[in-house]
């Protein structure tokens, strides 16, 4: 499977927020090949025909240089990088971590908090799916986001010394991240080893709150970067598709909070954590090493990759990882995941330690 090239016009149906608030408009904007695989194409809530690309496919980013970012799509930068653009005209930082209060006691300076609940709702039968475009685009005008502004997430892993830290466990930003790629954000950054390596450092925090200012964000979703489910059962069997599932081994292999055990026959299981540093959850580990660890899952990029989880979280940062940090030129997301396909009661899963 091959997906067109990104920067090609296609044309779209119109989506009105007021009038479509569940957004069908965006499984409406997949189209059918002849031979029955299909084509993303993009839309925006305003724009019959879109032209914005993200760098899709364009190759790694900047060498995967943390202190020299890539102007389009996500890339990854270093405590050392962002103080010193903390001040730039524009920048936006993002503080993600899941305990609100956890910004109260300290955060990077200028920082507005988002906490990552208010990304997705539940829709139809499906608890967590992403939220319509018309409740993105008032949230990101409220939060002052436009889509060319540069904007930095950042999370925290769980605080050994039980400082009033996030209960989360560090992938806030990777999920955050795509949600702002994915409602039409051009620049993000993603602070590698997010708050950790700040204080490691002995950067400032402070408890005065970040101020936003109100802006003319336009929504424009890049319809190249998920797939549905129909589009993942019809080429779950392709000899050239890998299907990732990076949920823990234990929910892949046996029975997790799903009706059904188990996973999606033919997924591979990659835990996300796996990508990270063991002791610093938000650190990404040497590029080296986590292609070794794609290659022994045969994961490469000749192949088309589809990433999933049980609801998107966890797999949005392997996807940006595979996407814009190695530059895999065939990878796209499937944010329904093991929720939406065990929904379909009908659907097969199998356990055990094998993808089928």
């Amino acid at each position: 499977m091959r997906y067109p090239d990104p920067y090609r016009k296609m044309p779209v149906s119109r989506v009105n927020p007021e009038s479509d608030p569940v957004d069908t408009g965006v499984i409406a904007g997949y189209r059918l090949r002849p031979e029955g695989i299909t084509v993303p194409v993009k839309k925006s809530v305003t724009d019959e025909t879109s032209g914005n690309n993200l760098g899709a496919g364009s190759g790694p980013m900047s060498g995967t240089n943390p202190e020299n970012p890539d102007r389009s799509g996500v890339s990854w930068v270093t405590p050392e990088w962002l103080e010193a653009h903390l001040h730039d005209t524009g920048l936006i930082v993002v503080d993600c971590r899941q305990n609100s209060h956890a910004y109260f006691t300290g955060h990077i300076p200028g920082a507005i908090y988002l906490h990552e609940g208010l990304l997705r709702m539940h829709i139809g039968g499906i608890p967590v799916r992403w939220i319509p475009a018309g409740m993105a685009q008032a949230l990101f005008r409220t939060l002052g986001l436009g889509e060319q502004s540069p904007v930095v997430v950042y999370s925290e892993g769980r605080p050994k010394d039980g400082l009033a830290g996030a209960p989360g466990d560090g992938l806030e930003a990777g999920f955050v991240a795509y949600s702002l790629v994915r409602y039409g954000c051009r620049r993000v950054m993603i602070l590698d080893g997010g708050l950790e390596q700040w204080r490691a450092r002995g950067l400032p925090l402070t408890p005065d709150s970040g101020v936003t200012s109100p802006s003319a964000f336009t929504v424009g979703i890049p319809l190249d970067l998920f797939i549905g489910y129909e589009e993942c059962v019809s080429v779950g069997d392709h000899e050239d598709v890998v299907l990732l599932d990076t949920r823990p081994a234990g929910w892949y292999e046996g029975q997790g909070p799903w009706r059904k055990p188990g996973h999606i026959p033919g997924a591979v299981n990659l835990t996300a954590s796996f990508l990270m540093d063991p002791e610093i959850p938000t650190l990404l580990k040497p590029v080296h090493e986590i292609r070794a660890l794609l290659r022994e899952r045969g994961i490469t990029p000749e192949e088309t990759i589809i990433c999933s989880c049980g609801t998107g979280r966890t797999a949005a940062t392997v996807f940006l990882v595979l996407k814009w940090y190695l530059g895999y030129p065939d990878v796209v997301m499937y944010e329904g995941g093991f929720t939406e396909w065990v929904s379909h009661t009908e659907n097969p899963t199998v356990t055990g330690k094998m993808p089928r």
